[in-house]
């Protein structure tokens, strides 16, 4: 006796029911397809196979480009150089014997390298707008760089850390302003 499909036995007779058999499809449950035998249905068996692949091969397609986007944003110059000196480090601290840490060879007094002068003065320029080249730390390279690169730099009259300092005077008001109205509560 064969039964004539109905919308018990049949998830393709409203769209509603058939889009969540695709996603049930999707989730790995076939039992919507379990009244058709695969034999008989040829048809059916190849798009099971042809979804299967095509599904498989849209979401791999798709993690790999959130992946390419994220390493995209990390993957810059800086952090791949700050990576590599960590893993030299621990490489030197804890795989190297105290007799090869001394060698002049793997370990010099001085490390030269080139730097090409047009990008360093532009590179200098902009740390100075932006505030950053008035650190502590290296103080006498600094002055030689600043000499060398022929680039006039008063640490005393400079406007970005005159604006940082209005800035920061505006915070400091606005705080205070806060705490008076905490202090009144």
């Amino acid at each position: 006796m064969i039964q004539t499909p109905d919308k018990n036995t049949n998830m393709f007779i409203d769209i509603r029911t058939s889009l969540f058999a695709m996603y049930l499809f999707l989730a790995g449950d076939s039992s919507a397809l379990s009244n058709w035998a695969y034999i008989d249905n040829p048809s059916i068996a190849i798009l099971i196979v042809l979804f299967s692949l095509l599904v498989v091969i849209y979401l791999m397609n798709l993690l790999i480009g959130l992946l390419n986007m994220e390493i995209g944003e990390d993957n810059n110059r800086v952090s791949y150089l700050i990576q590599k000196a960590e893993i030299l480090a621990e490489i030197e601290l804890f795989y190297l014997l105290p007799h090869q840490r001394r060698w002049q060879t793997w370990f010099p007094e001085a490390i030269h390298y080139y730097a090409d002068v047009d990008k360093t003065r532009i590179e200098i320029k902009r740390l100075i707008e932006e505030g950053e080249w008035d650190t502590k730390e290296f103080a006498e390279m600094r002055e030689k760089l600043l000499k060398v690169l022929d680039i006039k730099h008063n640490p005393i009259d400079n406007e970005v850390m005159l604006k940082k300092l209005e800035r920061l005077e505006e915070q400091n008001i606005e705080f205070e302003k806060l705490l008076k109205e905490i202090r009144a509560k």
